[in-house]
């Protein structure tokens, strides 16, 4: 069953297609009005969520289609303990496709292995967020003409921040790249997203705290949310929230058609002064989800009997995952999967959340 779980699944051939069925959708949405007639889209949402919620909701009613699920845990049998296969099984009985969001890093693979219909990652964790990238980069597309050949900056909480890590996954694919990371120290990109998809000279990126001295460059600005629900610590999350905040005064040197985006929800990072800025794109990007999920929910469901990405891993009898944001922290009876990255000096990365592992020392 094809399902998407990382935007690495997509190659960029059906990421050009997806792009162009959704631009026909909005030159002409009468066409696609009844394209999912007598299907259901099952939206489990574990963790709290408006726009990708609401546009996945938009998207299959735009295509004639119905949406049943829940927005809150607490209304899931999740909260008596259901475990996350179990949750998905019983779903796929009701439904023909799946959007799926959850706070733990690798839990719609868990779904995908568990479901009998097409899994979606909604997002999970601080892991990835696929279709907001399939968001992000129909955006880039119609703003930009083309995905090669730009300067992407990306602002703000760049370690949990699923979006950016998606996003890095997908526009590294393309030529002409270069990424600007700017984060403090404690909000830095995460070795494994560098090691993966920007080290050894794949792409240019370099690494700063300054936004103001990187702006000039930029064809794209991505700012994020510093959030506060993946902090361990309240008071380490009130010392950063306010690292970057992207006021109109801070674009006096940027690009006359910089593209300014953000996933949202804003809290203060972007003034609400720069919304009446032209190059300002991030309600526009906004509206672009619905477009880019309806194209994604006809591919899946006009592919569902396809072969699902095979997800490399094995079981470990000396490793376990230590990270506490895994499914497997959770779900006890899951096996501890892992995939070698580094023989020689026997660095692993877990299947599910894909965070470095080492062997224990005997």
């Amino acid at each position: 069953m094809r399902s998407l779980i990382d935007i690495l699944e997509l190659t960029t051939a059906e990421i050009d297609e997806l792009i162009a069925v959704a631009e026909d959708i909005i030159a002409d949405p009468a066409k696609y009005a009844e394209a999912c007639k007598g299907k259901i889209l099952g939206t489990l949402f574990f963790e709290p969520s408006t726009r990708t919620r609401l546009s996945f909701t938009s998207a299959m009613m735009s295509l004639g289609g119905n949406v049943l699920g829940f927005s809150d845990s607490t209304s899931s049998s999740a909260s008596k303990g259901e475990s996350v296969a179990d949750t998905v099984r019983m779903v796929s009985a009701y439904s023909d496709i799946i959007a799926m969001r959850h706070p733990k890093e690798g839990a719609p693979y868990v779904a995908a292995k568990a479901a009998t219909v097409p899994i979606i990652n909604a997002g999970d964790g601080g892991h990835f967020h696929p279709t907001q990238t399939l968001t992000d980069l129909l955006t880039i597309k119609r703003k930009k003409g083309s995905l090669h050949n730009l300067t992407i900056g990306l602002c703000g909480d760049l370690k949990f921040g699923r979006t950016v890590h998606s996003l890095i996954a997908a526009m590294s694919r393309y030529t002409g790249i270069k990424f600007v990371l700017i984060a403090p120290e404690e909000l830095k990109l995460p070795g494994y997203v560098k090691y993966e998809f920007l080290g050894d000279g794949k792409i240019e990126y370099v690494e700063t705290t300054d936004l103001e001295a990187a702006m000039p460059e930029l064809d794209i600005l991505y700012m994020t949310r510093v959030q506060q629900e993946r902090f361990a610590s309240h008071d380490e999350y009130l010392r950063l929230k306010d690292s970057y905040i992207l006021t109109a005064d801070k674009l006096h040197n940027a690009k006359p058609d910089l593209c300014i985006m953000h996933p949202l929800p804003r809290v203060n990072e972007i003034s609400v002064k720069v919304d009446e800025d032209p190059r300002a794109c991030y309600f526009e990007q906004a509206k672009n989800g619905r477009y880019i999920r309806m194209a994604l929910i006809l591919k899946l469901l006009a592919e569902k009997d396809q072969p699902d990405t095979p997800r490399a891993g094995e079981a470990m009898a000396d490793i376990v995952c230590s990270n506490p944001r895994c499914i497997t922290s959770t779900e006890q009876e899951l096996p501890h999967m892992f995939r070698c990255v580094d023989e020689e000096h026997g660095i692993y990365r877990c299947a599910y959340c894909d965070q470095k592992a080492y062997p224990k020392k005997k």
